[in-house]
């Protein structure tokens, strides 16, 4: 395969680019069906006439078709798609890359997913789809699975499509006071309802000092053996933030993230802020689980996209504890500017 693109690359340049650019139209047909050409054209900041001429091409092929609804991928577009994915994967030697990040950043396995996650949906829901993948391929009977929250991860509850019913789903931590779709609970029991598992809540937020924490914990039972279930996951599927944003979500007082980012927080995850090339700089109280608690986790899988997230990434997963990283396209080559 490698062999033939070098080949398309040389011979048929104009091959490789017709090839991409119908692979993008059918996999945001994929992930917005059933959807109109203008709709298409308006998302893909494409002329109507360019789009319409595209998916004509398709639907002769038999790979969408049409109802009064809009255009849908056809069974047999679905099965090529994996074909496809692979095919731009080698395209742009994301495969080479991989291997080379996850040896600079001590990963047992880097993923990447073509494009940018920060200016394309269908990339953001790649992103979940393959998370969720990873997930499928570490999970076993009877594991405990730990949560974090956030939009990415939100994708990756709605992208699983089997079952685990012995499992159980915890959130990793306490809440944002955030939007109820992206808290680590509502998250943890959409990711139950799809394992047809089952899974427990943590009702306490983040922020809460300790001397609190210690007095619900002492006074609660139940609260205590969820806490202790989170410190002793199988598995951490979690995401990473930038830490402006996540301290203004996370309603950090100004003074203190001032302190914060003095000391050069980039990043952040499990309510830790990370400094470059890994440093710990603040950690907010909160029951679950924590950057040095990864040590005690069987696989902790972190995901995240974005050119501008790419320093975030590289302050978190160099303070250790992380297993399998999933990343689109930007955020990588960001990082390998950053490395090199």
């Amino acid at each position: 395969m490698e062999k033939i693109i070098q080949l398309q690359r040389k011979f048929a340049p104009e091959l490789t680019q017709i090839i991409e650019a119908r692979y993008n139209l059918l996999r945001h047909i994929q992930h917005t069906q059933p959807v109109g050409r203008r709709a298409l054209a308006t998302l893909l900041h494409m002329g109507e006439r360019v789009v319409r001429a595209q998916v004509d091409w398709l639907k002769d092929a038999g790979l969408v078709e049409f109802s009064p609804l809009g255009m849908s991928v056809t069974a047999e577009g679905q099965a090529i798609m994996a074909d496809l994915a692979e095919y731009i994967r080698l395209l742009r030697d994301l495969v080479g890359l991989e291997i080379e990040l996850s040896r600079q950043l001590n990963l047992r396995k880097v993923i990447i997913i073509p494009g940018d996650s920060e200016i394309d949906r269908a990339v953001r829901r790649e992103l979940g789809r393959a998370t969720a993948g990873v997930l499928g391929q570490y999970l076993t009977d009877q594991m405990v699975v730990a949560v974090s929250g956030g939009s990415t991860m939100a994708k990756v509850a709605e992208a699983i499509n089997f079952s685990f019913p012995a499992t159980t789903v915890v959130p990793a931590r306490g809440g944002l006071g955030e939007v109820v779709e992206y808290q680590a609970n509502t998250i943890a029991a959409v990711m139950a309802g799809k394992l047809g598992g089952r899974y427990r809540m943590l009702h306490i937020p983040d922020g809460v000092n300790e001397e609190t924490l210690e007095a619900i914990l002492d006074g609660d039972t139940n609260l205590r053996a969820v806490a202790e279930m989170i410190k002793h996951a199988d598995i951490l599927v979690h995401g990473i933030g930038e830490a402006a944003e996540m301290a203004e979500r996370r309603g950090v007082p100004p003074e203190t993230f001032a302190k914060i980012e003095r000391c050069g927080a980039v990043g952040e995850a499990l309510g830790q802020y990370c400094a470059l090339p890994g440093k710990i700089v603040h950690v907010t109280s909160s029951i679950g689980l924590r950057l040095d608690d990864l040590a005690g986790i069987g696989t902790v899988i972190a995901v995240a996209g974005g050119s501008a997230k790419a320093k975030a990434i590289l302050a978190v997963v160099g303070a250790g504890g992380q297993d399998v990283l999933v990343t689109d396209e930007a955020a990588a080559k960001a990082i390998q500017l950053l490395i090199k």
